[in-house]
């Protein structure tokens, strides 16, 4: 018999609008909306329900994305659907910590919010980072490695799509590079900084300062690192390999296809857009992938039976 996993997208997903029909239909999500609100001290609903700037703005974007990922788990938790395992890209690792389990709901929620600050204000200006298309891991990496300045793989997403980061000149010259050496695109990204490099360790290590105050459970399911692309099971573990995740290479790639190795068979997108299932298409076509998103997306997960 297969198993079912919950995975949870990460920054770039967001738009305004995102988890209002569950707010307005579920008790749940609201719960969810309003405790994200009394532990960072502002209406995280409004936040993500009307137009504003700040949604795009790292230190919002992400208690913003965690709230409605939150808010759409525990509707699915309400409903009976339950998962196997669980994994997050980047700030989704902690929608896969919610999963299983790891934390207090309002400790989470503060805990983002640093994250996102620590995030912004590590590099404010002359990072960047770019996507690289159609070269593996090891060319790209070998090419950043002799590149002056500070420059590496940021996410390894998928087979032929993998994300650099770090100095805006460095990565341009990254970029010129790997063009040269056969990569078929390399993208820009319209980012806030140079996210998960060393140039944002310093963030890691304040983001270590604050997790000294958080109190952390064993995960009642396994959920995978990004660092390690391992299972975690171990409490103790946990709040080492957030704080190194914050500059590390989040590694999708070897992440999804652990899971595939061990007998995933269904995935479960929860939360806004559809990116992590494009990624997951591009490695096998032999996988269930559903995406929560909207209230309408309920009924398709209670057709495969998985209540």
């Amino acid at each position: 018999m297969g198993k079912t996993a919950f995975i949870f997208p990460g920054q770039g997903a967001q738009y305004c609008g995102m988890g209002k029909d569950f707010f307005e239909s579920f008790d749940a999500a609201k719960k969810v909306y309003a405790t994200a609100g009394e532990a960072v001290g502002f209406d995280v609903g409004q936040l993500c329900f009307t137009e504003n700037k700040e949604l795009d703005i790292t230190e919002y974007t992400q208690i913003a994305m965690l709230a409605t990922e939150v808010a759409i788990l525990k509707v699915l938790e309400e409903k009976g659907v339950r998962a196997d395992c669980a994994a997050g890209l980047s700030l989704g690792e902690y929608g896969a910590l919610a999963a299983a389990g790891v934390m207090e709901l309002p400790q989470m929620f503060w805990l983002i919010r640093c994250r996102g600050v620590f995030m912004q204000e590590a590099y404010p200006v002359g990072g960047a980072m770019a996507a690289v298309l159609g070269l593996d891991a090891e060319a790209i990496r070998g090419i950043c490695e002799e590149t002056e300045g500070t420059v590496s793989i940021a996410n390894d997403n998928c087979p032929g799509q993998i994300v650099i980061t770090g100095e805006a000149r460095a990565v341009q010259a990254a970029s010129e590079r790997l063009a040269a050496a056969g990569a078929k695109r390399c993208i820009p990204l319209n980012v806030s900084g140079p996210f998960h490099s060393a140039l944002l360790e310093g963030a890691g290590r304040r983001l270590a300062a604050e997790l000294e105050h958080i109190e952390v459970h064993e995960p009642r399911i396994p959920y995978i690192c990004n660092v390690e692309a391992d299972y975690v099971t171990d409490s103790a573990r946990i709040k080492e390999l957030l704080a190194r995740q914050v500059s590390s290479t989040v590694r999708w790639r070897e992440t999804m296809e652990r899971m595939l190795a061990d007998g995933v068979d269904t995935f479960v997108e929860i939360g806004p857009g559809r990116t992590l299932a494009g990624f997951l298409r591009k490695m096998s076509r032999d996988v269930r992938v559903l995406n929560v998103a909207k209230v309408e997306d309920l009924e398709a997960v209670a057709g495969l039976g998985l209540q």
